[in-house]
Parts: structure tokens; sequence; C-alpha cells
């Protein structure tokens, strides 16, 4: 069975995630792409990546985030949010998620997390295993700007040609 290699779902933005302007608050987007990302990974990858630190020992933790947002996310709106991996090496990863409004007819926000693997144990980074390199071979879909600046304007180009 093939994997997917663009995953998604949709989730409503809650008051207590916005500022007072009724906005989704700056900070939250992030959230909300974390909780996206963590709840595709067990649905259509099977990682858990609680049970992995937790059985194993070994997880991945957050070395950067880049954020562009672009529209706002209102109060009660529904949301879609994608993520693809874009990139991977043997202990990075690279994940481009995507927030629009309900049907994707307005891109709201992007952003580029990178991820390492970890071990909790020894507390110092981890080489992946070959599982997981033949998983990240296997959904990598791949962009063509190297920059995330560079990204954001074929977004806008995107739009422009629409």
């Amino acid at each position: 069975m093939e994997l997917p290699k663009i995953v998604s779902s949709k989730t409503k933005i809650r008051f207590q995630d916005c500022d007072p302007f009724n906005h989704l608050n700056n900070g939250s987007y992030i959230n909300y792409f974390m909780n996206h990302r963590e709840d595709q990974l067990v649905e259509h990858y099977n990682i858990d990546i609680y049970k992995m630190a937790q059985q194993i020992g070994k997880s991945w933790v957050s070395s950067s985030n880049q954020i562009a947002y672009l529209k706002p996310a209102f109060l009660m709106e529904t949301v879609t949010i994608e993520s693809q991996l874009i990139y991977y090496d043997s202990s990075q990863l690279k994940v481009e998620m995507r927030m629009f409004n309900e049907d994707k007819s307005q891109l709201k926000a992007v952003i580029w997390c990178s991820f390492v693997h970890f071990n909790l144990l020894k507390q110092s980074r981890e080489t992946h295993s070959e599982d997981l390199i033949a998983l990240f071979k296997s959904i990598l879909t791949p962009i063509s700007a190297d920059k995330f600046e560079d990204r954001l304007l074929e977004f806008k180009k995107i739009k422009a040609e629409i």
C-alpha cells in the first residue's frame, strides 16, 4: 500500500487560542501545526512520537521553525492544514505545513519545521534507523525552493496566476 506524501486535516480555531481581534494568536499557529502533524503521523504512518519516547527512548525535538502569516485565521473558522516531508538526512527532518481556509481557496500561513532525531536516554542526537529512512524515502515530497523566502515567492506567484 502506498503511503500518502501530503497529509491533510481540518480543525476549528478555538477561543482560547485567539487574540482580542478574534484572530488566531501568532504563537498559537505553531500549536495547530504541531497537533496536526502529530495526529497525521499516527494516522498515516503509524508513528506515535510519545510511544516511541516511552518505549525506546527516542523521538524528535524541534530545532527551528520559520513561519509566515499571510492571512488571519478567525475564531470558530474551520481550517485545512496540509503537511509534507520536504527533506531528511541521517538525523534530521524538515516538514512544510500550510494552513488554508476550509476549501483551500486562501492560504493563511506556511511553516517550515526542522526536527532532530533525539535519544532521550543519552541526551544526544540519534541516527535514524533503516526502517525510518525507508519510510522517509517513500514519503519525501521535495520542493523546488531551497530557502523559505523563495518558497513564499512561489506561493505569491501561484496566487497572481489564478
